[in-house]
């Protein structure tokens, strides 16, 4: 690392492409980048974790590879796999061509050319000018195996191909996991990671972020969304609105032609903002009335 990181620049870079980060999250993010350590991000589902992975992609110019993480997610799906139709195929042509025992065509077969290429190689193994950003995403969705076998990956840029040796990054990626905390993460993973925990923004962040996403909102419709939104979230829910919500729901106020938010308007368009049953119950019982009249109050 050369020079020092200037956390200012990054907050403009970032806002540059719609992303308004506080200055920690900026931070870290320079130094993730800086320190060439992957970053994990946490934090309730819909605050912003992916979309900073894609937003640091267009800010370093790299390139965006993602890997989206599930339930029984194995080494196949997320590494590599081996072409068994072109195999099979080049098999049947050396014994046709040259009646070779398929035996001796082994090392042959399963060379790179036979490679499919899955998100972790392309990242580990990329010729590009500038390095790519790795989102592993939504890492607590996989097991316990499958977050051991990143152990290598994140700790030495390096992976192991039984059939081809270990091959090593020439320039590491940029590595940004997310997590929404579904279960908990291994302490051998984390230690691999810079780590910061991504809260829900704040009234006037959020306000600003729908002003920059839904510019048809005006001022005051977007402050009144935003404290809305920050009054619904104490509230006992199952899944509290994530930004990602508050934005659909201004977009669904916008093409009512809302130019500030009302009882009737925020009763009909609720199901935008709040997606269990059970949340909008709760959210009903609080009386909407009183929720939208507190926006105005403060």
């Amino acid at each position: 690392m050369s020079g020092t990181i200037d956390v200012d620049a990054w907050v403009a870079s970032l806002a540059e492409h719609d992303y308004l980060a506080d200055r920690e999250l900026a931070t870290v993010v320079a130094l993730a980048v800086a320190l060439e350590r992957p970053l994990l991000l946490e934090g309730d589902a819909g605050v912003g974790k992916t979309e900073l992975a894609k937003v640091l992609a267009a800010v370093t110019g790299g390139r965006l590879i993602r890997l989206q993480c599930y339930e029984g997610i194995d080494v196949a799906h997320a590494l590599y796999d081996w072409d068994y139709a072109r195999q099979m195929l080049y098999i049947r042509t050396l014994e046709a061509g040259s009646g070779r025992d398929p035996r001796e065509t082994l090392h042959e077969v399963f060379g790179r050319e036979f490679l499919l290429r899955r998100p972790l190689l392309e990242a580990i193994d990329h010729r590009d000018d500038v390095a790519p950003v790795l989102l592993i995403d939504e890492i607590d969705r996989a097991d316990d195996e499958f977050e051991a076998f990143l152990l290598e990956l994140l700790g030495d840029f390096q992976v192991t191909i039984p059939e081809l040796g270990t091959i090593t990054a020439r320039t590491p990626p940029r590595v940004v996991l997310t997590s929404n905390r579904t279960r908990d993460l291994h302490d051998a993973l984390r230690r691999r990671c810079l780590y910061h925990w991504v809260e829900h923004p704040d009234r006037t962040r959020e306000a600003a972020i729908l002003r920059l996403r839904v510019p048809q909102a005006g001022a005051a419709l977007a402050t009144q969304v935003a404290a809305f939104v920050a009054r619904v979230r104490a509230l006992d829910l199952v899944k509290p609105p994530g930004l990602a919500e508050t934005v659909d729901w201004t977009e669904a106020l916008v093409a009512l032609g809302s130019d500030e938010l009302r009882a009737s308007v925020a009763e009909l368009t609720l199901g935008s903002l709040v997606k269990h049953p059970e949340d909008l119950d709760t959210v009903r019982a609080a009386g909407l009335a009183e929720l939208v009249g507190g926006t105005r109050a403060g």
